[in-house]
């Protein structure tokens, strides 16, 4: 099994959330292999992301876990340009039924968090993935996490670049759940 942790981080919240997801791989499923990708300004060229060594290691994954912070209620200008390099790959759905899930962060409780997660969903769709979001129905059986509240995806709220346990927890959790359903989705032999 083969995941790729795909996220930018400016003040390394996105990062300690993406190091979460990836202890949740490893936990559930120690044998994994998990391709860490951290994408950088300097790969943004006249505007485009450039790497195309990245997107071909891509082909390669079983899941996709995309995280970006939250900038004026959307992805970051940096992880944007990486999504739309995907596109030459979406015309030819190389992305289609890999597993998908995304984790965001805010500074404010309610910073249209959502809208960020949404973007993801829709990126992921459009290359025809299936999404994974929590199952973790807050103030019911949300076993301590998801303190936030948001289904579709890890949303983590930091001040001052501390990120909250419990969002950390949640974010390990979501890689758990990926490995899950990768696992049911491979086929057994």
């Amino acid at each position: 099994m083969k995941i790729a942790v795909i996220y930018f981080t400016k003040t390394d919240v996105t990062g300690k959330l993406a190091q979460s997801v990836i202890n949740g791989i490893y936990d559930e499923d120690p044998n994994a292999t998990v391709l860490e990708y951290r994408i950088e300004g300097k790969e943004i060229i006249e505007g485009r992301f450039i790497n195309p060594t990245l997107f071909e290691r891509l082909l390669e994954c079983d899941a996709i876990i995309m995280g970006s912070p939250t900038y004026m209620g959307g992805v970051s200008a940096q992880f944007k340009a990486f999504a739309d390099a995907s596109s030459d790959y979406w015309s030819d759905q190389m992305w289609s039924n890999k597993v998908a899930a995304g984790f965001t962060c805010g500074s404010a409780p309610n910073g249209d968090q959502a809208s960020t997660l949404n973007y993801l969903f829709t990126l992921a769709s459009q290359h025809g993935m299936y999404w994974v979001g929590l199952d973790l129905a807050h103030g019911y059986r949300d076993q301590g996490l998801n303190r936030l509240g948001c289904q579709l995806g890890v949303v983590a709220l930091s001040v001052d670049g501390v990120v909250d346990e419990v969002d950390l927890l949640s974010a390990k959790y979501l890689g758990q759940r990926v490995v899950g359903l990768v696992s049911k989705l491979s086929p057994k032999t």
